[in-house]
């Protein structure tokens, strides 16, 4: 019995891992001539795995889109099991304080070498530069028309990722199942034309930044870059809100609250109290909320708040404004940029098409599905690797399973 894996991605050796078993042949194929590019760059280089274990109802909220699907589908495999799975192999975990969990050797080649040394133990073939022209069904099983050459295999899990426009999911053209058009998920927003780019390096620990003219919003790190603001809140926006700023062409205003912790009352309020309790310092010098001394000094120069200007002598309307930038500060948005190397795509296979109790195509009997080809992603913070592990995971062991 021969099993067809498509795709070297943390997906595609986690579904031919559990594939494996007495009598069944699993290969990998890979377009590239790399293996698990993605697991190398993720975490700057050190991988993060998955993300500190917690319930399966809050799990899921960390999906933009996938969150029903994924419910059932860790019920089969979650973050405890990823621990468990890979802690057996010899690869400590690591949880950090925002919850994001990484092998303590800060190093990803830890959990390539795991995988692959699997891969090899398991005697899995991988066929490298090897890409998928055609996958078409036959009377049992499918034939792959590849690169190098036609194979006919009994099952086939297609792990083969997301893709950035719609031409990678061509070779899926014969077998029926729509694909959601991809678009972009998880960048940074851009704000060419705005001052706040000279504080480039400037970070505040939990802003909330909004999108005008919507329900979305997001809390977190926010950090000012040289093309516009970037840090965990404006990623995990951008996920959230990745079809409403495509629609918009990323054209958008943010709002930005540089201390969620604040209202604006509360900034006024506190910074009236500030002022009555020390009337002879100099507002400039003396930055309150937690806010960094430079980007302070900018809303004083927005606020026409000048060196010399005490506490006890500064006018209301001088107040005001500087309320107005640290509650409402207003970034014209116009176009985004990819995040590192780890670029993410919503759009894929459809999910209802698929059955998240097995991955199972409900067109094709011997077809299942893996990963980011799915219309599944995730926020930043280990909730995409823990996707690909789940849906891996349960495609293989459901392939396993028909075939023994």
């Amino acid at each position: 019995m021969k099993v067809a894996v498509i795709g070297g991605g943390a997906a595609g050796y986690f579904a031919a891992i559990h594939a494996s078993g007495p009598g069944i042949e699993v290969a990998i194929f890979e377009k590239t001539p790399k293996l698990l590019s993605k697991v190398k760059v993720s975490g700057g280089g050190r991988c993060n795995v998955t993300h500190r274990p917690m319930e399966i109802s809050k799990l899921v909220r960390n999906y933009p889109r996938g969150e029903k699907f994924l419910k059932r589908v860790f019920r089969h495999f979650s973050i405890s099991d990823t621990f468990d799975w890979f802690q057996s192999r010899g690869v400590e975990l690591k949880i950090e304080p925002d919850g994001r969990v990484f092998p303590t050797s800060d190093s990803s080649q830890s959990i390539i070498d795991c995988l692959q040394k699997e891969t090899e133990r398991l005697k899995i073939r991988i066929h490298v530069s090897t890409g998928i022209k055609e996958l078409n069904p036959i009377e049992k099983g499918f034939e792959l028309i590849t690169e190098k050459g036609v194979f006919r295999v009994d099952k086939v899990i297609v792990a083969s990722g997301g893709h950035p426009k719609s031409e990678g999911y061509q070779f899926l053209n014969s077998l029926i199942h729509k694909v959601n058009d991809p678009i972009p998920s998880l960048f940074t927003f851009n704000t060419p034309g705005e001052q706040l780019r000279q504080l480039m390096g400037v970070a505040v620990p939990e802003g909330l930044v909004k999108i005008e003219g919507t329900k979305l919003n997001y809390r977190g790190p926010i950090l000012v870059t040289h093309w516009g603001i970037s840090g965990p809140a404006v990623l995990k926006l951008s996920a959230f809100g990745a079809e409403w700023l495509h629609e918009h062409q990323y054209q958008a205003r943010a709002i930005v609250n540089w201390n969620a912790e604040y209202g604006e009352n509360d900034y006024l309020e506190q910074f009236l109290n500030y002022a009555k309790a020390h009337p002879l310092r100099k507002v400039r010098t003396h930055p309150l909320f937690d806010i960094p001394s430079r980007l302070w000094e900018h809303f004083c120069d927005r606020a026409e708040i000048y060196d010399n200007t005490l506490s006890g002598n500064i006018t209301k309307k001088s107040v005001n404004k500087l309320v107005q930038n640290l509650f409402c500060y207003i970034l014209a948005v116009s176009g985004k940029t990819t995040f590192k190397e780890e670029f993410v795509t919503a759009g894929g296979i459809t999910l209802d098409q698929v059955d998240p109790e097995n991955m199972q195509s409900k067109y094709h009997p011997n077809l299942y599905f893996a990963g980011e080809v799915l219309n599944i992603d995730g926020i930043t913070g280990g909730f995409n690797f823990q996707a690909a592990w789940s849906t891996g995971y349960l495609a293989g062991k459901s392939v396993k399973e028909k075939m023994l």
